[in-house]
């Protein structure tokens, strides 16, 4: 079992889905990143392939265009847990940008839902 699975808790618990918005500091950031900031995105995505490899990970991506927020949609079973995964997140968590995190409900889905 992997480290995020046992921190997730998946045993006999309901998942929940939660979204985590990352916002630029600046229009144009994607054009724009300084060296630092494509280190943190380096590193960012890294995060992303182990959430991904541990089945946490549903879909993440960034918004095109000028302002560029970052989505990522997850599961965990609760707020705290949600919390401490992306407490991880190298962007937001070394100031690059601003990490917010919601609950969500993946309502319908291709190829799921008729």
């Amino acid at each position: 079992m992997t480290a995020h699975r046992r921190l997730l808790g998946w045993q006999d618990r309901r998942v929940s889905e939660w979204v985590f918005f990352m916002h630029p500091p600046r229009d144009d950031f994607i054009a724009t990143m300084t060296g630092a900031e494509r280190s943190a995105f380096d590193a960012h995505a890294a995060w992303l392939r182990t959430l991904l490899a541990d089945g946490v990970l549903i879909v993440s991506g960034p918004c095109l265009g000028q302002v560029n927020t970052g989505i990522a949609i997850f599961e965990a079973p609760d707020e705290d847990t949600a919390r401490r995964v992306v407490a991880d997140e190298p962007v937001t968590s070394g100031g690059y940008m601003r990490g917010d995190l919601r609950p969500y409900r993946l309502g319908l889905l291709r190829g799921r839902d008729r």
